[in-house]
């Protein structure tokens, strides 16, 4: 089963890293990608810009509403996500606790639909 796991970092603790210690982060999240995609887990995986170029859409009323900047007020932004394959919710969660960041931030795990569901099938 496909997990979509979203790795959730506060902007300043990053920015706050050394040199050397974001380095040391780099190279440990290159490894560990490196590591599932031999493993034949990783699907994808992509950091994202700063949350400063994020913008978020709307349609209300038929109108187009665009804002800067992610819609939830919160310290910790979505920084990157990876895409993966697991034969169990237990696996993905193992996997997303050894993403690097995870010691920084918060990674959230969530299952892929595979269809569209009919509405109140949740």
């Amino acid at each position: 089963m496909k997990y979509l796991c979203l790795a959730y970092e506060e902007e300043r603790k990053l920015t706050e890293l050394t040199d050397a210690q974001w380095r040391e982060l780099r190279q440990e999240t290159l490894d560990y990608v490196a590591d599932l995609q031999q493993r034949g887990k990783l699907v994808l995986t992509n950091a994202l810009q700063s949350a400063r170029s994020a913008h978020t859409v709307k349609i209300r009323e038929d109108q187009r509403a665009v804002t800067d900047g992610p819609f939830a007020e919160t310290k910790e932004q979505i920084g990157g996500f990876f895409l993966i394959e697991a034969e169990s919710e237990d696996e993905a969660l193992d996997i997303a606790a050894g993403w690097p960041s995870a010691r920084i931030g918060t990674i959230e795990v969530r299952p892929i639909e595979e269809a569209l569901r009919l509405k109140g099938r949740y």
